[in-house]
C-alpha cells in the first residue's frame, strides 16, 4: 500500500479524534477533509497548486462564514454557493470540495464561527505537511525496499 494513503488515513483519524476530545476543536474535522485528502493524493499536483487549492478553501470558508454570520438563511446559502463556484472558475482552483467547505457554517452549529476558517486552513495545511513528509519518506525508503526485494530478503514475524 502507498505510504501517502496510510499517512492520510492516520491524519484524518487523528483530526477526528482531536475534534472529539476538545470541544474548541469541533470544527477541525469536516467530512470534506477526506475528499481533499483523496484529491491531493490521487493527482500529481505541485505544491503550488495544492497551496492555491488550500487558499481557495480558506477564502471560501471565510465567505461562507461571513454570509452565515450576516444572515443565516437559505438565501445566504444560495449566494454562498454562487460566489464560491464563481471563485473556483475565476481563479482556476479545480477542486469541487471547496464548495463543500464553504457550507460548513451552515451545518456545523459552532458557537465560535471565527474558528471555522482557521480550522479549515489548519487542517488543510496539516494535510499538505503530512503529504510532503510521506513523499519525503517514500523517496528515502524506496531504495531500502528495492534492495530488500532484489536480495530476496523477506521479513517475517514469529
Amino acid at each position: 500500500m502507498n505510504l501517502k494513503i496510510i499517512a492520510i488515513g492516520v491524519y484524518v483519524m487523528l483530526i477526528y479524534w482531536l475534534s472529539l476530545q476538545f470541544s474548541f476543536l469541533d470544527t477541525l474535522f469536516f467530512p470534506t477533509l477526506g475528499a481533499f485528502s483523496f484529491l491531493f493524493v490521487s493527482r500529481s499536483f505541485r505544491y503550488t497548486e495544492l497551496s492555491k487549492i488550500t487558499l481557495g478553501a480558506f477564502i471560501s470558508s471565510i465567505v461562507g462564514t461571513l454570509l452565515f454570520f450576516i444572515y443565516p438563511s437559505a438565501i445566504s446559502l444560495f449566494a454562498n454557493v454562487l460566489i464560491t463556484i464563481w471563485m473556483i472558475t475565476k481563479f482556476k482552483w479545480n477542486a469541487p470540495p471547496i464548495v463543500a467547505v464553504s457550507l460548513i457554517p451552515f451545518f456545523s452549529h459552532s458557537t465560535h464561527l471565527w474558528l471555522i476558517p482557521v480550522s479549515v486552513c489548519a487542517a488543510l495545511l496539516g494535510l499538505m505537511l503530512i503529504l510532503f513528509l510521506a513523499e519525503w519518506a517514500e523517496k528515502r525508503l524506496s531504495p531500502l525496499f528495492s534492495l530488500i526485494k532484489r536480495n530476496g530478503v523477506s521479513v517475517e514475524s514469529d
